[in-house]
């Protein structure tokens, strides 16, 4: 199965995000199968950038999402 997730980059306490698509059996910062786009909570505001259609691709195929990334979609209006 596929999850569409947050992938953690950055230093200790400067975190920056890659939203992903990953198989549920990998590690949070591990394999993954593509890159969606990424999420900067330190701005102000929170800078999200999205590939719509890579991200609709991967929800028309079945991915599940995380809480946080269903959160991110509803404010970029992809869901």
């Amino acid at each position: 199965m596929v999850k569409i997730r947050l992938q953690r980059f950055g230093a200790k306490k400067r975190p920056f995000y890659r939203i992903v698509a990953a198989d549920v059996r990998a590690p949070r910062d591990g394999k993954f199968l593509d890159i969606i786009g990424t999420y900067n909570p330190l701005t102000e505001p929170a800078t999200i950038e999205v590939n719509k259609e890579k991200a609709l691709k991967w929800l028309n195929d079945g991915a599940q999402m995380t809480q946080t990334v269903k959160n991110i979609f509803k404010n970029q209006k992809i869901i």
